[in-house]
C-alpha cells in the first residue's frame, strides 16, 4: 500500500478481457436496439414542445441536431475507448485507466447519479403515461397509491413507479438474454408508434408556422441544445456492455454509433412535423404530441402514442438499469465499493444482488420523491463524463501499453476531434442552471467522504503498490 497514490492508474493486459465472470452474447443488433431503446423514450413524446416554445421555435430541430453533433463527437470517443478495452464500467474504467483512480472514483461516482436519477424520472414518467393508458379503460387509481409525496399535502407515495422498477431488477436479475430480447420487441413497438404519428402527421403541416424560422435566434438554438441532450443520454449505457459483447472491437462501434444515427433522425423528425402542425408558441404543453393529435382532430392515435410512450420508456428503464448495475460491478470489482456489488450469480452470470440493490434504492427514489428538477442532474453528470471520455483519447494514445491493445476503432481527425468534443460538452454544462451545479458538488463531496473512509483503503490497485 506504500506506493498507492489518489492518480494510481488501472493496469491494463488484453488476458482480463478473456477472464470475465460475465458471458459475451451481444451482437450489434442487440447493441443497436439496446441504445434506441435507452436514447428514444417518452422524450420523444415531450421534449420536442418544450425545445420549440421556450427556446429554438420552429428550428428545434437544429437544436436536436446541434446536441446529436455532440453527443457523435463523443460517442466516436466512446467508441474507441470500448472497442479497445472492453471492460464493464464504460467511462469511469477507461479514466481509471488514463487519469487514475481519483478521477475514476468522481466520475463513476457522477454517473451513478445519472443512472439513479434517470431510472427514477423515467419510472415517474412511466407512472403517469399508463395511467392515462388504463384511463381510456376507464380504469382510475387513487391518488394515495399513484402520485409522489408533495409538502403539505396528506401522505402519498407513487407505487406504479417504484413496482415498474422492481419489474425490470426482476427481470435483469433473471439474465441478460431474456431482457435483451423483451427490449428488442419494445424498441420495435415504439418506432412503428413513431413512425405511425409522423406519417398521419405530414399531411397536417401548415407551412405559415415555420415562420419566423429561428424567433430566439443562433442563442435559442443553442440553449434548446443543452436542453435536448437530456434526450439523447443512454447511448453511453451501451458501452456499460462491452464485458458482454461477442467481437466488441467490432460491435461497439456499431452500436454506439447506428443507435445515436437512429435516434438523431427520429427526434428531428417529430421535432419537424410537431411545429408543422401546431405553431411553436402553443406547444408548451406536457404532452405535446397529444396536443397536436387534437389539433388534427386524430384522437384514436392518442392512444397508440401512450402505448408507444409506455413501451419506449420500458425500454430506457430496462437499459439504464442494465447500465447503472454494470457500472457499480465494475467499481466493486475494483474495491471502491463493498464486495457484494461484484458477486456473480454462477448460473445467469448477471450481478444479482447488486442489481436488487440498485432496484430497491431507484424504487424508494421513485415512489417518494417528485422529480420535476432531477433532469438537469442527470445532464450535468453524463456531460461531465462526455467531456472526461473525449480528453481521455488524447491521454489513452500516449499510454505505454496501447500498442499491445485490440484497437478496433479509432477516432478520426485525432486530437483535434476529441478537444473539440470535450470543449462542446464544457459548453453546454455552462448552459446549466446554478442550483444544477450547486446539487452535483454536494453529491460529489458525498463522493469524496465515500471513497476517503472506504474506497481508498479498499482499493485492488492500491493493494498491489
Amino acid at each position: 500500500m506504500g506506493n498507492h497514490s489518489l492518480f494510481t492508474k488501472k493496469q491494463i493486459n488484453p488476458e482480463q478481457f478473456k477472464n470475465s465472470p460475465l458471458e459475451r452474447h451481444l451482437t450489434a443488433f442487440g447493441l443497436t436496439a439496446m441504445g434506441v431503446g435507452a436514447v428514444v423514450g417518452a422524450g420523444i413524446f415531450i421534449t420536442p414542445g418544450i425545445v420549440a416554445a421556450k427556446y429554438a421555435g420552429p428550428g428545434a430541430m437544429l437544436s436536436y441536431l446541434l446536441a446529436a453533433v455532440v453527443c457523435s463527437l463523443a460517442a466516436l470517443c466512446y467508441s474507441e475507448f470500448a472497442s479497445t478495452i472492453p471492460l464493464a464500467g464504460s467511462a469511469y474504467t477507461y479514466a481509471y485507466t488514463v487519469f487514475g483512480e481519483l478521477i475514476a472514483w468522481l466520475l463513476g461516482w457522477a454517473l451513478i447519479s445519472e443512472y439513479l436519477f434517470a431510472v427514477a424520472s423515467v419510472a415517474v414518467s412511466w407512472s403517469a403515461y399508463f395511467q392515462n393508458l388504463i384511463a381510456g379503460f376507464g380504469i382510475h387509481l387513487p391518488k394515495i397509491i399513484s402520485t409522489a409525496w408533495t409538502p403539505g399535502q396528506p401522505g402519498s407515495i407513487n407505487l406504479i413507479a417504484g413496482l415498474i422498477i422492481l419489474i425490470i431488477g426482476f427481470l435483469l436479475s433473471n439474465g441478460l438474454q431474456e431482457s435483451t430480447r423483451i427490449n428488442t420487441i419494445m424498441v420495435g413497438v415504439k418506432v412503428v408508434v413513431i413512425a405511425i404519428f409522423i406519417g398521419v402527421a405530414v399531411f397536417y403541416i401548415k407551412p405559415a408556422n415555420y415562420r419566423p424560422f429561428l424567433p430566439y435566434g443562433g442563442a435559442g438554438v443553442l440553449s434548446g441544445a443543452a436542453f435536448a441532450f437530456y434526450a439523447y443520454i443512454g447511448f453511453d449505457a451501451v458501452s456499460t456492455a462491452s464485458e458482454e459483447v461477442i467481437n466488441p472491437q467490432r460491435n461497439m462501434p456499431i452500436g454506439i454509433i447506428a443507435s445515436l444515427g437512429i435516434a438523431s433522425l427520429l427526434y428531428a423528425a417529430v421535432a419537424a412535423v410537431l411545429v408543422g402542425v401546431v405553431h411553436y408558441t402553443q406547444l408548451n404543453v406536457g404532452d405535446p404530441v397529444a396536443f397536436a393529435l387534437q389539433f388534427m382532430h386524430q384522437n384514436w392515435i392518442a392512444g397508440v402514442v401512450a402505448l408507444g410512450a409506455v413501451a419506449g420508456m420500458t425500454t430506457v428503464l430496462l437499459v439504464m438499469s442494465y447500465g447503472g448495475s454494470r457500472l457499480i460491478f465494475a467499481i466493486s470489482r475494483d474495491g471502491l465499493l463493498p464486495a457484494i456489488f461484484a458477486k456473480v450469480s454462477p448460473k445467469t452470470h448477471v450481478p444479482v444482488a447488486n442489481t436488487w440493490i440498485f432496484a430497491v434504492i431507484t424504487s424508494v427514489i421513485a415512489m417518494v420523491v417528485p422529480l420535476d428538477k432531477i433532469t438537469e442532474l442527470v445532464n450535468i453528470g453524463t456531460l461531465f463524463a462526455f467531456a472526461t471520455v473525449s480528453l481521455g483519447i488524447v491521454f489513452l494514445r500516449k499510454m505505454p501499453f496501447y500498442s499491445e491493445l485490440p484497437t478496433g476503432f479509432k477516432v478520426p481527425l485525432y486530437p483535434v476531434l476529441p478537444i473539440v468534443s470535450c470543449l462542446l460538452c464544457v459548453l453546454l454544462m455552462t448552459q446549466l442552471q446554478a442550483v444544477t451545479w450547486m446539487v452535483f458538488a454536494v453529491w460529489l463531496v458525498i463522493g469524496l467522504i465515500i471513497y476517503f473512509t472506504y474506497g481508498y483503503r479498499h482499493s485492488q490497485q492500491g493493494q498491489k503498490h
